[in-house]
């Protein structure tokens, strides 16, 4: 029962990943209800379970939505996905620079809205300019991600079927 399981929202938003142990308590006391399971058994004396790989819990909890994520490198490349904003390049972690969009410059700031991640070639070939003045387009327009999907947006992707609740939250 070492496996984690990733528990979704009663409207399918990702909540938080627990043991297995806490899955099958959410399941037994029927707070949640089964919706992927692994190929293996959970048995007891007259009693069988499917072992839990995402679950849903029945009643909705409200999450606040307002709270205000800091800025960071490593936080701008996991929203961005380690793809360069401006070619689509996925070179690695360590050749991607963070480009503000409207340059500091220039005024620009720090912020979610203000930055993304540029491979150097990219970064470079902008320089001081905004993106429509160096008649370069960004893929997505940036913007600050939720807290929730973005505090588990790394463990989402590590799981095959855990990813494709990774982005319905958009």
């Amino acid at each position: 029962m070492g496996q984690r399981v990733l528990v979704l929202n009663a409207s399918y938003e990702p909540l938080q990943i627990v043991s297995t142990r806490r899955a099958v308590v959410l399941l037994l006391q029927e707070k949640a209800e089964l919706v992927e399971a692994a190929a293996q058994r959970l048995r007891a004396q007259g009693f069988a379970l499917d072992v839990p790989v995402v679950i849903r819990l029945v009643r909705y909890i409200k999450i606040p939505r307002r709270l205000r994520l800091p800025c960071s490198r490593r936080g701008v490349l996991t929203r961005d996905r380690e793809t360069c904003q401006y070619c689509g390049v996925q070179p690695g972690r360590t050749q991607l620079t963070v480009d503000h969009v409207m340059p500091r410059s220039r005024g620009g700031l720090t912020t979610w809205e203000n930055v993304v991640t540029a491979c150097r070639e990219c970064n470079h070939r902008k320089g001081g300019r905004t993106p429509e003045e160096a008649s370069m387009v960004l893929m997505s327009k940036p913007r600050q991600p939720q807290y929730v999907a973005f505090a588990l947006l790394g463990e989402l992707e590590r799981h095959d079927v855990w990813r494709k609740y990774a982005y319905s939250i958009d």
